[in-house]
């Protein structure tokens, strides 16, 4: 196991990481481009909603599809209350961020009153880049 205080930075492993991720965009690529014409296959031969598969010098591709359904928001609010449902219906209270900033930039309400309220999160991420253009 590596101790934190002996971590070593090299020239050779950011030109390493440099060139695998670039590596790794151009097969996600070629990959996305394969997947979009086995679709196309499966859509041709056999429908655009229906699961498949084929073999092929010893490689099956199959196809799944997954279905989904989501209740229209309007239509489905509307509905329930025509038939007298409301508590089928949920009321969520959250703020709104885009009114909250528009207020405190008109001077509606001052940020200290806000002060404890805002939650913030941090990621970390990665970018090597070549100091001179390859």
């Amino acid at each position: 196991m590596i101790n934190k205080n002996e971590l070593l930075m090299t020239g050779d492993m950011l030109s390493k990481y440099y060139e695998l991720n670039k590596k790794k965009k151009e097969i996600e690529l070629e990959l996305n481009e394969l997947k979009d014409l086995f679709h196309q296959y499966f859509d041709n031969q056999m429908g655009t909603k229906d699961k498949a598969e084929v073999t092929i010098n010893g490689y099956k591709l199959q196809r799944q599809i997954r279905k989904t359904e989501k209740f229209n928001d309007d239509l489905t609010i509307q509905r329930l209350e025509e038939l007298k449902m409301n508590d089928l219906i949920q009321v969520i209270r959250k703020p709104d961020d885009v009114k909250i900033k528009a207020a405190i930039n008109l001077g509606l309400i001052n940020p200290n009153d806000l002060e404890g309220c805002i939650t913030t999160s941090f990621s970390p991420a990665i970018s090597v880049k070549p100091v001179t253009p390859r």
